[in-house]
């Protein structure tokens, strides 16, 4: 070192010198994992390389008790917080089903994905103010805006409102940025635009990092961008002396000292005055292209690959450490050497790892077939399947299980020991499998929804008759006064207390950071709940109705639904989605597409209650928990009278349990919402004429029906209908799959299974547009008594 001519301090030289070392040791990371794609050692590989300077700065101003919220870009930045090892990078690459080797997702998702885990062994929350956080990624780029705005946010609140102030261990009264990154051509996406618009408007700590390399794969910015810039574009979001707005800061990918700085000046506006900040990082490159999945030389020009290897981020830092802060050459290339030995010493750890893994269960198959070939008749056609599993190259857990069921074919005829141990084996394996694929779609802890004590509402000689909207009034001031963490938020929530007064003068009474309204925007709204329940908040996120849910959609199904699984448990966001919809008026405000929620978004719990009695039972069952959930009221029910529960902030619903409304011996009829008052007056005119309807509502669809209840109806009466407001092969499909498939019910027919829907069409206006659009109690009854009458005709004459 040239300590006589530095102008740094050994301290900052010795900094300097280490950042760099991660750079190269990140950059030679991507590059073998690119060597390990094309060698068939992965399946598929997207890098950060080219990202590198950017992400060191950012993460020297990423403090214990910050979030981010990035994208596959980022894994520089992951080592550099020291959330990420260069051996649990691989790991992901190979997909290592193990969580200790990939703590992020255990294998479930592909490499650049990160996450940490920021949930304990017993699915509670750890102490977040403490950790660095990482927010699960997902693969849709802009798709982590939406959660972005709500982690953000929820620093306001905790610095905002005093009643947070004791929650010490999810936050340190707000101190905490949101740091986002995204790459240039995602920044076209509405997602991004409504992001930034609502966080200036609420004026939160966020510090939305864009890195700029001029393309989008293949597609170069002139074709992305209003004047190829976003930071251009967005400038009529600039704050002013006298407007709020956004912060916005341009620094070069390349420069290290300018990008050092641009951070530092960024962080200290977020996280003292919680105004949101765009940093946009130009002249960034990206050396491999976008993916292993294509080369970029395709596609830029022989000009513009000379400018990328010239304004290389490690190029410039180089020789900016050579010429400025005067380290001779030959110290950089042994830290260069060093780096890559160190990366390449990782990747073959995780590479034995995963392999030993593996190798467990293939030798004990190839023990297990070769003691078959030994006694079984058919021996020659087990050699074939025990030399195929041998020969595998880089074998993985599917070659192990083919071989082992292609044997057990081959022996079916055959009683042996090797065929038991086998059979074992697969069903082991098969469990094994299932932990490591396709658990924690829903929470496996002590607080799952499913485990939610049932409490009944109790009824008093002074129990007062009210409007349905009432009910919810009461439940929701009993959980606002109740726990602190509990705040609702969506458009026409806060000052008038949502369009159907559910949450009428609550806000006066607890404030508005309890109680909130916001612009139209359900995207941000869904996005806004999850960040607020990934830092430890129970939202209530309203999506006014439930035909504007579509905007909310991809959020809701990539982020929310996945999340717990996509961790393996490791993050969690209890938060409560909650619309009206069903019977009222016109195409979009009567819609009721309950078959595209369900297909959509497994991994959330969809409640489907029929009154407003029984949707204040589950948001006081939900708030217990610690799962997500969709409560869809219905929209005709919040004038219709019910009795209010003297318990009303106590009791609970439990969700799979439908609940038989009228019992009969001749038809189940399974329905829920607001068919439930239809399907009860049809019952009704069907006992009138000699059949007796016993009509069931599921209450929940998912999960649906989880002691089989509607099976022993079926027993009993040996034909079953399904009435619901979707369109034909919807949800009545869904329940119809559920009871005669899942719950064996098929064998107990007697007659056809019926459904009853709406029309393919969205409803019609006014009244009669409803009831030429949706099932009626005249449908209903002649669809069930055709029913019955195929099987009796002379008891049940033709009516027409």
């Amino acid at each position: 070192m040239k300590e006589a001519k530095t102008k740094f301090s050994q301290a900052k030289v010795k900094e300097i010198l280490n950042d760099y070392r991660l750079a190269v040791e990140s950059r030679e990371a991507s590059l073998l994992g690119r060597k390990e794609v094309f060698m068939g050692k992965a399946k598929f590989g997207i890098f950060g390389d080219g990202k590198e300077l950017a992400q060191i700065a950012m993460a020297k101003v990423f403090r214990p008790g910050d979030f981010r919220s990035g994208y596959y870009r980022d894994q520089t930045f992951m080592f550099a917080i020291g959330e990420l090892t260069v051996q649990q990078y691989f790991a992901q690459l190979y997909a290592h089903t193990n969580v200790e080797a990939d703590p992020a997702s255990a294998g479930r998702l592909m490499t650049g994905h990160y996450a940490t885990r920021m949930l304990d062994e017993n699915g509670k929350f750890k102490r977040l103010s403490e950790l660095k956080n990482s927010s699960a990624d997902i693969s849709p780029t802009a798709g982590q805006m939406p959660r972005l705005l709500g982690l953000a946010y929820a620093s306001k609140l905790f610095r905002e409102n005093p009643s947070l102030h004791s929650y010490s261990d999810l936050s340190v009264k707000g101190s905490e940025v949101a740091f986002g990154t995204i790459g240039n051509a995602s920044t076209s996406e509405g997602m991004f635009f409504e992001a930034l618009n609502a966080a200036g408007v609420l004026q939160v700590p966020m510090l939305m990092s864009v890195w700029d390399d001029g393309y989008g794969i293949s597609v170069p910015q002139e074709y992305h961008t209003t004047k190829s810039s976003i930071s251009k574009a967005l400038a009529g979001m600039q704050r002013t002396a006298t407007e709020k707005g956004i912060e916005i800061i341009i620094a070069k990918g390349w420069d290290y000292p300018e990008l050092i700085d641009a951070y530092q000046r960024a962080e200290k506006i977020c996280r003292e005055e919680h105004v949101p900040v765009l940093l946009h990082v130009v002249e960034m490159t990206q050396p491999q292209g976008h993916s292993t999945s294509g080369s970029h030389e395709r596609y830029k020009s022989k000009e513009r690959l000379e400018w990328e290897a010239e304004f290389d981020p490690i190029r410039k830092m180089r020789e900016w450490i050579v010429n400025e802060v005067m380290i001779l050459p030959e110290e950089v290339d042994s830290i260069e050497k060093e780096a890559k030995l160190a990366a390449k010493q990782a990747k073959d750890r995780a590479w034995k790892a995963f392999t030993e893994d593996i190798k467990k269960d293939q030798n004990y198959v190839i023990k297990l077939l070769t003691q078959a070939e030994k006694e079984s008749q058919h021996g020659a056609s087990i050699e074939e399947v025990l030399v195929d599993l041998i020969k595998a190259i880089n074998p993985t857990r599917l070659e192990t299980m083919r071989a082992a069921k292609r044997a057990l074919r081959i022996l079916r005829e055959e009683n042996l020991d090797a065929k038991a141990k086998l059979i074992e084996w697969v069903k082991n394996a098969e469990s094994d499998n299932h932990n490591r694929y396709s658990s924690h779609l829903y929470s496996e802890s002590d607080e799952s929804a499913l485990k939610v004590e049932r409490i009944d509402p109790v009824y008093s000689d002074d129990s007062s008759i009210v409007d349905g909207r009432e009910v919810l009034q009461q439940c929701f001031d009993a959980a606002l006064s109740r726990d602190p963490r509990v705040l609702a938020f969506g458009e026409d929530v806060g000052k008038i207390g949502d369009v159907n007064q559910g949450f009428a003068g609550l806000q006066q009474k607890h404030g508005e950071y309890r109680v909130t309204d916001t612009s139209i925007r359900e995207c941000t709204i869904a996005g806004q709940g999850i960040g607020l329940a990934l830092r430890g908040l129970r939202p209530i996120a309203e999506i006014q109705y439930l035909d504007y849910f579509i905007y909310a959609l991809q959020t809701l199904s990539d982020d929310l639904a996945t999340l717990h699984y996509r961790t393996k448990g490791g993050q969690k966001a209890p938060l409560i989605i909650r619309t009206r919809g069903h019977r009222l008026e016109g195409v979009w405000h009567a819609g009721s597409p309950i078959g595209m929620i369900l297909h959509s978004l497994r991994g959330i719990y969809l409640l489907v209650p029929r009154n407003m009695t029984q949707a204040a039972g589950f948001y006081n069952t939900m708030l217990k928990s610690d799962d997500p959930a969709i409560i869809i009221e219905c929209l005709n029910g919040y004038r219709l009278k019910e009795r209010l529960p003297d318990n009303i902030g106590e009791f609970t619903v439990p969700l799979g349990v439908p609940e038989i409304l009228r019992e009969g011996t001749d038809v189940t009829i399974v329905t829920y919402g607001s068919m439930c008052r239809v399907v009860m007056e049809a019952a009704e005119v069907l006992e009138q004429a000699g059949i007796l309807a016993e009509v069931i509502d599921v209450q929940t669809l998912l999960p649906f029906d989880i002691h089989h209840i509607i099976l022993d109806s079926l027993k009993k009466t040996n034909r079953i209908v399904f009435a619901d407001e979707d369109v034909p092969g919807g949800a009545t499909s869904y329940m119809m799959q559920q009871v005669l498939e899942n719950q064996n019910g098929y064998q107990y027919l007697d007659s056809k299974p019926v459904t009853i829907t709406a029309k393919e069409h969205r409803p019609a206006y006014a009244s009669d547009g409803d009831y030429f659009s949706k099932p009626n109690v005249e449908e209903v009854f002649e669809k069930v008594y055709d029913l019955l009458r195929e099987a009796y005709p002379d008891k049940f004459p033709s009516i027409y």
